[in-house]
Parts: structure tokens; C-alpha cells; sequence
């Protein structure tokens, strides 16, 4: 049955190669059930709620994306754009948080829109190749700042980030950036000798490590500073819980919301999913080697499909845009290539539904060695780029592309960058019949993006 639904011998895969990545693909992933409550629980609403929505959104889209598209991409509440949601809409712009998930469900729905009439994949499909690549490359180096962030090893500094010191605060901060080094150690070593899973391995060993720490005195609990017990929690969740955010998004008074300003949060909604979604499939599929000759995803409708659709179930249910994630790479590193990978993912995020304390537990110093070790795995595309004097007008937007994702912290900011330099180098060296018509479209988008958004 599972060979007739998700073709594993076509994909060259197996079923235990693909649970592997399912699994390693969930591991990397579940800082976001500790990490968005944190996030959204500032805007007023109940964090158990959020865990809660933001784990059966999360189910949802990644079975949509199993069954409707086969690919082994795993989605969930995006980072950035739950920020977004917390910091600008509600506290920058003075709505609810009711407001808030009113647009992102309005967005959902026109996601779906756009997916059903092939606008997002005529998006995708106008990209150029050497472009492609070079958002793979970026989303590498973004991940891995990400990694090097939750480890605790790149902190705020004078000259915006440096490393962290070891020794202040050494029994907390210290400790676990110390931890994280040692998990990157022993991921790397894990992969050069070719051990399947890895990556899934290198988080348990340094899970493992840290509460050996834990348990003879050199790390210690601190949770007024962040700092919480290594050892898992047993308990049940209390699902009564989830009632305080679902539906509430239909719960608004719209006397007290400006329709010219919400119309603004929902294009910004927008501009900022539908790049960051397109960022991560064009990075993690062209990593995956499921791109075609032209630089196609041949399933791409159906995942853009389930992205469109996990974001308004989402907003139902009481969580920000939920989005493709790039820790899907993890698993493609692994060996997932089927929706077999994407189906385990969502059956785990629907048994930390059951179990969430357990699963919360699992440190952000356990899981950034992984996304430092995806970064230098996608990173590896970058020698597909053609850097030479012919081939410049495509490949500068490339490299604009590369350094904008990590440095602007935003996968969409790097596609921006990558797309307008392209279409303004190509027109400048007189070379602007062969950019695609659609691409000259996306370039006017995002320059007005800057201007009036």
C-alpha cells in the first residue's frame, strides 16, 4: 500500500529511510511548539491554545502535503511571520490578536485562489535556474545562523552579533552553547562516516549529553533566565484549553478595525508567505534533486495548495500563517524524498498533541547542531552557480540572493533582492528579452512592496 501511494521505489527510497527522515524532520521542527506560544502568548492568547492549534495546523498542512503532493516537505507556524503577527500587528498596530488571525485567514483564502488558478507556480516557474540555486544557497546560510542563534553561540553585540562567552554564565548560557559545539562534533562525525539518520541521532546524543550535565551540577535550571530542566515532563495537555483560540478569528468587531489597514496586514501577510514559502521549496527541492531539466517542481501546485490550505485551517484553529519549513531539509539530508516522510511528520506533531511537555523538552542547544549541518549541506549547491564573465547578469542576483537571507533574516527579503537586481542587471547589459514577463511583474511588486508597505 505504501509503495502504491507514495511510489517509494520510483523515488528511490524506502520506508525505513523515509520514517528516519520523517521523524529527524519533526526533531528539528519541535522548538516551534515551545517557541511560538512564547511568541503569540504575548499578544494575550492562552499558550496550551497555541501549542495546541499550532500542532494540528501543522498535522493538517504536512497531510495535505503527504497525500496531495507527495513530497517530503513539513509545514508549520512560520517563524518571522508569527513575529510579525505579535510584534507589529497587534503591538505595533494596535489590533487584537483576533484581528490578527482574521488576515491571516483571509490570506489563506486567497492563497488558495492563487494556487487553484497556477499564479504561484507560474511564480515559481518564471525563477531562473542559477536564481533557484542561489536561494538554496541563501536559505543554507540563513538555517544555519538560525543554528548558531538557538545554540546560543552568535549573541547581540555592539557590532550587531558576535560570539557568546563561554564563561559568563557558564552553568546556563555557557554550558549550552558549549553542548551545542559538541552535537555539531558529533553530527559531522556521525555523517562523514555515513551513519544513516545522522542528523536525528547527532539531537538525541546531545539531548542525551546535556542532561548527563544536568544531572552532575554543570547545567543548571535558571527559568527566570530562559533556562529550563533538560528532563522531560510526563503529563497530558488540557485540550479544553484550545476552545480560548479557536474560531476566535471570526470574533471581530470590524467598527473597530480600519478596512484600508487591514487590507495592508493582509498584503503583508501575503507578500511575506508566498516568497517565503516559494524560498523554501525552490531551496529544499533544488537540495532534494527534484527539480526537472527546466528548473521545475512537477508537484508544486498541489504543495502550494496545501500551504494555502494549513494557513487558514491555522487561523481556525489559533495560530499565525503556517508555512513550508526549511527545517525540512533535515529530512531530505536523510534520505526523505516522498510524502511517506511528510506523513510521519504530521502523525509526531499529532502525538505531541497528547504528550506536549515531552516533546517541548527538547532543547534549542540539541536541535541547532542539525540546522548548522542542513546549512553546510544546502550550502554545497553554491558550486552549481557559473560565476564567470558570462554568465554575470544571472549570477550577481544570485549572489545579492545569497547574502540578503541571512543578513536580512528573511528568505522573502533574499528572493526580493535576487529578483530585482535580476531583472535590472539583464535590462542594463541589453540582455532583458530573455527575462520572463512575469518577472518584470514581480520586480514593480516588490519595489512597490518598499515603498509603500
Amino acid at each position: 500500500m505504501l509503495e502504491r501511494v507514495f511510489k517509494l521505489s520510483d523515488n528511490k527510497t524506502t520506508v525505513r529511510t523515509e520514517v528516519m527522515a520523517g521523524v529527524t524532520t519533526f526533531m528539528t521542527m519541535a522548538y516551534i511548539l515551545a517557541v511560538n506560544p512564547s511568541i503569540l502568548g504575548s499578544t494575550g492568547m492562552d499558550p496550551t491554545a497555541v501549542l495546541l492549534a499550532t500542532a494540528l495546523a501543522s498535522f493538517i498542512g504536512t497531510v495535505c502535503m503527504a497525500l496531495m503532493a507527495n513530497l517530503p516537505f513539513a509545514l508549520s507556524a512560520g517563524m518571522g511571520l508569527n513575529a510579525f503577527m505579535a510584534y507589529t500587528v497587534v503591538a505595533g498596530y494596535g489590533y487584537s490578536w483576533q484581528v490578527a488571525l482574521l488576515a491571516v485567514f483571509v490570506e489563506g483564502l486567497i492563497f488558495v485562489v492563487l494556487s487553484l488558478t497556477n499564479v504561484r507556480e507560474a511564480i515559481f516557474n518564471a525563477i531562473p535556474l542559477t536564481l533557484k540555486r542561489g536561494v538554496s544557497v541563501g536559505i543554507g546560510l540563513f538555517i544555519a545562523f538560525i543554528g548558531l542563534q538557538n545554540a546560543g553561540l552568535s549573541v547581540d553585540s555592539s557590532t550587531l552579533v558576535t560570539i557568546t562567552s563561554f564563561t559568563d554564565n557558564f552553568h546556563t548560557a555557557g554550558i549550552c552553547a558549549l553542548l551545542a559545539l559538541v552535537g555539531l562534533f558529533i553530527t559531522a562525525v556521525l555523517y562523514i562516516h555515513q551513519v544513516k539518520g545522522a542528523i536525528l541521532f547527532g539531537i538525541l546524543l546531545t539531548w542525551i549529553i546535556g542532561m548527563a550535565c544536568q544531572g552532575v551540577g554543570l547545567y543548571v535550571p535558571d527559568a527566570e533566565a530562559g533556562f529550563y530542566s533538560l528532563f522531560p515532563a510526563f503529563g497530558m495537555t488540557d485540550f479544553t484549553k484550545l476552545g480560548l483560540t479557536f474560531g476566535q478569528c471570526f470574533n471581530v468587531d470590524f467598527s473597530t478595525v480600519g478596512i484600508i489597514n487591514f487590507i495592508v496586514v493582509i498584503f503583508s501577510f501575503l507578500f511575506v508567505d508566498i516568497f517565503d514559502t516559494l524560498g523554501t521549496l525552490i531551496g529544499v527541492a533544488t537540495k532534494a534533486d527534484m527539480l526537472d531539466k527546466d528548473g521545475k517542481l512537477p508537484r508544486i501546485k498541489p504543495a502550494l495548495l496545501s500551504d494555502a490550505i494549513a494557513t487558514s485551517a491555522g487561523a481556525v484553529l489559533g495560530t499565525s500563517t503556517t508555512t513550508t519549513f526549511v527545517e525540512s531539509a533535515s529530512g531530505v539530508a536523510v534520505g526523505g524524498r516522498t510524502g511517506l516522510t511528510a506523513l510521519v511528520t504530521a502523525g509526531l506533531f499529532l502525538v505531541s498533541t497528547l504528550f506536549a511537555p515531552i516533546f517541548t523538552a527538547i532543547p534549542s542547544f540539541a536541535t541547532a547542531p542539525a540546522l548548522i549541518m542542513v546549512g553546510f549541506l544546502m550550502v554545497g549547491t553554491v558550486t552549481e552557480i557559473r560565476f564567470d564573465l558570462d554568465n554575470l547578469t544571472d549570477a550577481i542576483p544570485a549572489y545579492l540572493a545569497i547574502l540578503s537571507m541571512p543578513l536580512f533574516y528573511s528568505i522573502s527579503e533574499g528572493i526580493s533582492m535576487g529578483i530585482i537586481s535580476y531583472v535590472l542587471l539583464n535590462l542594463a547589459a541589453g540582455k532583458g528579452k530573455k527575462v520572463a514577463p512575469l518577472m518584470y511583474v514581480l520586480a514593480v511588486l516588490f519595489i512597490l512592496k518598499y515603498i509603500f508597505l
